[in-house]
């Protein structure tokens, strides 16, 4: 069973830090790339970030460059989204998910229950 755990969330003030954590198991965790999208209430889906297989390819969305770090364990099949100087607009739902490759457009194949970022004006 495909199984990603993302955990970290919480709430913040406005220029803090969270470090989210994507657990995977269940699958061949080194041949996909992970990501993260996020979702708030009334709002569409919206690509955060995301992490080839090897890690050397690496994608950003506009709304989170400069601000936000991804990274991978591939002995401990973890993904890590260290995100610094949020913002109100970063309150969202966050998931992790299975990617076939990352760019802008890809779409997530798997994804689990996500973590709740909510930061505080």
């Amino acid at each position: 069973e495909v199984q990603l755990q993302a955990s970290g969330g919480g709430l913040v003030q406005t220029g803090g830090s969270l470090r989210l954590v994507c657990e995977a198991s269940g699958f061949n965790y080194n041949e996909f790339a992970i990501g993260w999208f996020r979702q708030a209430p009334g709002k569409e889906r919206e690509a955060v970030s995301c992490i080839s297989s090897s890690g050397r390819s690496i994608y950003y969305g506009d709304n989170v460059k400069g601000r936000f770090t991804i990274s991978r364990d591939n002995f401990k099949n973890t993904v890590y989204l260290q995100m610094n100087s949020l913002k109100p607009e970063d309150t969202a739902a966050y998931y992790c998910a299975t990617y076939v490759g990352c760019g802008h457009g890809s779409t997530p194949g798997y994804w689990g229950q996500g973590t709740q970022v909510t930061v505080s004006s």
